[in-house]
């Protein structure tokens, strides 16, 4: 056991059905039908693998894309295909979560052989909406209708979802009020490596914050800057985009129809609290880049914009190099802007190249900041890697993350069940 929480060492899972809830959940290619970085999916093979060894009978959850990021929203069965090369071994896939075909897969299960079930997020009790409508405690979780299927066949529960582990959803913490459970090896990496930075940081500490999902962002900027854990939060993104409109600038009709087709105006009114206790350690950008005819840069003081702001600008981009050159730690979640176009790249190639050649403590996370990172070849410039981006940005701010007190709940419900 390790932090209260269970520990793979902790069970013999031979010839024991468990229930695997994994963060497979990866960048999604459309246009291609596949996925665009399997980065994710590596991280979870140790698990896996040591759980097939051992002689259990794996039952693999995940999900992929949701309603926030609905671009990403697809069936895992491209993640079975892909965890059956990297292994060497069959997934069985079942385009099913927890109905009749799904149980039955589960009941045929022999020693070591791995089932993938279907996206859990097609049940709308995964969704996030569920989650921050509802806000059901674990013990209502615990009643919600896959966990009610599913748990009467498992013997253990692993979750391995780190990156998933700030969510409160039936399967990140339903299993754990009804079965023995441990945090898998990743998770158990994960919350050890960022428990240490957590504690170490060293000052001047800058968060390099962009994206579109910014809502985690918003979650945890006013602790991280009224206890003195951040010294500067570099804006970029749709984040930077809202912290502009809460100033009163207008931006330009097509951007912000995507901040309010994303529903992300509801954190103009915390940008505007956060700029008057903080504005000193909140930078926004001081140009911005449109695409739809070639890259074009405008000044903040040339906005609005007729075309949608896809990245920062050259000047925006050579302040917030300087900022990151001068810090002793850097934790970036999130790209500067579009990315996986070339018009569009340069905020986020020039920041992350930086980081990779200062030396300073850096962290990144978050799947789309992955992407980045091994697009630019940038890998071995980060001291350390976290799959979690919302997980990691959450867990630094100092909060305790749902999993993580649904895990020690079930360490201490099912203490004498360690056999």
């Amino acid at each position: 056991m390790k932090y209260g929480i269970n520990t793979l060492d902790d069970f013999n899972f031979n010839s024991k059905v468990v229930l695997a809830r994994l963060d497979l959940n990866s960048p999604y290619d459309r246009e291609n039908n596949r996925l665009k970085d399997i980065t994710r999916i590596k991280a979870a093979l140790p698990t896996i693998k040591e759980l097939s060894e051992a002689g259990a009978k794996l039952v693999l959850m995940s999900h992929q894309g949701g309603d926030l990021e609905y671009q990403n929203y697809v069936s895992t069965c491209f993640h079975a295909e892909v965890l059956s090369n990297l292994l060497g071994k069959k997934v069985m896939f079942i385009d099913d979560i927890c109905g009749p075909a799904a149980r039955e897969a589960i009941s045929n299960l022999s020693r070591g052989e791995i089932l993938l079930l279907d996206n859990v997020r097609y049940m709308a009790e995964e969704l996030t909406l569920f989650e921050e409508k509802l806000k059901l405690t674990f013990e209502e979780q615990a009643k919600t209708v896959i966990v009610k299927k599913l748990a009467p066949l498992a013997n253990f529960y692993v979750c391995d979802a780190f990156a998933a582990a700030h969510r409160s959803q039936p399967t990140l913490v339903g299993f754990e009020e009804l079965l023995p459970s441990a945090m898998g090896r990743l998770f158990e990496k994960e919350y050890e490596v960022l428990s240490s930075i957590s504690s170490t940081s060293e000052h001047p500490v800058v968060f390099l914050l962009g994206g579109a999902k910014i809502e985690d962002a918003f979650s945890m900027m006013q602790r991280v800057l009224s206890e003195g854990v951040a010294d500067k939060i570099l804006t970029s993104g749709l984040l930077a985009q809202v912290f502009m409109m809460a100033e009163g600038i207008d931006i330009g009709k097509p951007s912000e129809e995507i901040i309010f087709q994303k529903k992300l105006d509801r954190y103009i009114d915390n940008a505007k609290e956060i700029l008057s206790k903080y504005k000193d350690k909140i930078v926004v950008p001081l140009d911005y880049a449109c695409t739809e005819n070639g890259r074009v840069e405008i000044n903040v003081n040339e906005l609005p914009s007729r075309s949608p702001i896809t990245d920062i600008g050259s000047k925006t981009i050579g302040l917030y190099k300087e900022e990151i050159a001068k810090a002793k730690t850097v934790f970036t979640n999130g790209p500067a802007g579009v990315f996986e176009k070339q018009a569009s790249e340069l905020g986020t190639k020039e920041l992350f190249s930086q980081i990779a050649r200062s030396d300073n403590f850096s962290v990144v996370g978050g799947g789309d900041s992955i992407s980045a990172v091994n697009k630019y070849g940038l890998k071995n410039g980060f001291s350390y890697i976290c799959t979690g981006g919302g997980a990691m940005v959450r867990f630094l701010s100092g909060e305790e993350l749902p999993v993580v007190k649904s895990l020690k709940k079930s360490a201490e419900k099912f203490k004498k069940s360690n056999v």
